[in-house]
């Protein structure tokens, strides 16, 4: 076989590859789940964002608040979410970050509280 067809066959073969692992995100709608009260400046920038965002995706944006300890239950609620990309958090980062980590921390590893101290 000459290397041109070689190299034609092979770039068949892989388009054709792409496309069938290719997937169609988002299929159903994208939670943004907002750590703080309804009303507040994250909730109006989560609302302002979630607009024009599900018009690019094509599915809805449901935000969702999950109030409570300044932040963590909802935090908590995306860290154990399924990590395929349909459950959004937005809030302040520098708290969002490191809650997540110990609340990743604290319930799949052996890490326990009493270490971070």
């Amino acid at each position: 076989m000459k290397p041109r067809s070689a190299a034609f066959a092979l770039a068949v073969v892989f388009t054709g590859l792409s496309a069938a692992l290719a997937q169609n995100y988002p299929s159903r709608p994208v939670t943004m789940v907002v750590p703080f009260a309804a009303g507040g400046p994250v909730d109006t920038i989560a609302r302002i964002v979630g607009t024009p965002m599900g018009k690019t995706l094509g599915q809805t944006i449901l935000v969702e608040n999950v109030v409570g300890a300044s932040g963590t239950l909802g935090v908590g609620r995306v860290a154990r979410a399924a990590p395929d990309g349909y459950t959004l958090s937005i809030g302040h980062w520098a708290r969002t970050s490191s809650t997540a980590r110990f609340i990743r921390c604290s319930t799949t590893s052996s890490v326990t509280w009493s270490r971070w101290r």
